[in-house]
Parts: structure tokens; sequence; C-alpha cells
């Protein structure tokens, strides 16, 4: 399935009082990677930003004054994460205020849970990490993710660090993926032809140290996964 991460600031804390979207910011995963395809709009509220939300994020009402309204960009998020599963930390929070702004363009708009299936990933931060701090910000100290660009929060930004910290939770094993772009492109050959031309290969065992290190390594990828580590299943399974 197509992954969204996504993420939006806001006026304030609750659309029940009038606050709206005043950014989102999307980033796209294919396969585990992060793809080129990215959704990231600012939004004018048409309502005073309280001094609080202003200071986590430091978007201006004179910043956002010659923004479009919601109105005019959801077709295109609904576009973008339509038929995904969209990836949120603390998703109540985002899906809310989503869904808020869709009730004020009419029934017809549905919730953001009609276009697509949504993932929290503080609620899976909690399972693996109980009694901790789970913060986005806590997660990439956990993690050992570069955040140091982070003093004020915005939404595409969140987002792209929140992809990593995703990747990490669920596995952390994209950096032994192949980069696609740098592949040595390898003409097709037949089977017959590569066992005519293919050298002997001499099997060079690991030493006791080395099995010790790999099965380490393999029960830290399976506690950092909460157990979904693959190799480990099939390794059991011999």
């Amino acid at each position: 399935m197509r992954q969204v991460i996504l993420d939006t600031e806001t006026t304030g804390l609750n659309p029940d009082k009038g606050h709206r979207i005043i950014e989102i910011g999307c980033v796209e995963i294919r396969n585990r990677r992060r793809s080129e395809n990215t959704f990231h709009q600012y939004i004018n509220p048409h309502r005073e930003i309280d001094d609080g939300a202003f200071e986590v994020h430091g978007l201006s009402n004179e910043f956002l004054a010659d923004k479009p309204d919601f109105c005019d960009i959801a077709q295109d998020l609904v576009d973008f994460i339509k038929d995904s599963e969209v990836i949120i930390h603390n998703a109540p929070f985002d899906v809310e205020f989503i869904n808020a702004e869709f009730k004020e363009l009419g029934r017809e708009w549905g919730k953001l849970e009609d276009y697509c299936t949504i993932t929290d990933t503080l609620v899976m931060a909690r399972e693996l990490h109980p009694g901790q701090k789970n913060s986005l910000d806590a997660l990439c100290n956990r993690y050992e993710i570069d955040n140091s660009q982070r003093d004020l929060h915005g939404a595409l930004l969140d987002a792209q660090i929140l992809l990593d910290v995703y990747l990490a939770m669920t596995g952390g094993q994209t950096s032994l993926l192949l980069d696609e772009d740098k592949q040595e492109h390898v003409p097709e050959q037949s089977p017959s032809h590569l066992q005519k031309t293919r050298p002997r290969l001499h099997t060079i065992l690991p030493t006791t140290d080395e099995v010790v290190a790999h099965q380490h390594r393999l029960e830290e990828l399976n506690e950092k996964s909460g157990g979904q580590c693959i190799w480990l299943k099939v390794e059991s399974q011999k």
C-alpha cells in the first residue's frame, strides 16, 4: 500500500472553538523509500492565531494573508492522500482538524477516514516504549535521528522527520536497501548462459564471534520493531 506521512499546523488547539488549519505537509513513501512526491500548502485561516500556537510554529496572520483558503486546496489534498495509508503522530489531533475543514465544505466531502486508512505513530511508540516520553523530539533522540533544524514546528519538516522515525520504529532496515538509481545495469541473461560463465564460488563459514554478533543485531532489530524482524522469525523456523 502507498503510504503518506502527514502533519498540520493550526491557529490553536480546538477546532470546536473555531480554530483552523494553516499548514499541511505530506511526504510519500513507496516500498519503504521516500519518494519525490510531496504535498505542502499554507492556508489563510481568516481568524487570529493564538499566541501559544504562534510560539510553536512562527506562522503569522500577515504571512498567511495572501495564501489560499482550505476550499481551494481541499481537492488537491484528497487526490494526494486517497487510497493510501496516512501516518500521523498523535493522529486524533490532525484528523479532527481536517474533518472540521471538510465539514465546513459540505457533507459530500465526508471525513478523512473515507479516503484513506490512518496509522497513529504515537500509539505505536507507546506500545514499543511504555512509560517513556514519546513526543517526536523524544523519538528522534531515541532513534538517533537528526532534528537539529526543528527550531520551530513546520508541517512539511515534521512530516519528513516523522518519516525517518516511522521507518526506524518499524524495522530500521532501510539502510540495507540498494539505491535503485545507483544500481549497475546488468543485461538479461539466460540461466544456461549464467551456468556456463559464472565462476565457482567458495563458501566461507562465519566465525563463532560473527554468529554471536549477527544474532545480537537481529535481537536489537526485533526489539525496535516490536517483534517484527523477519530474519529472526525465519531463523527460528529452521
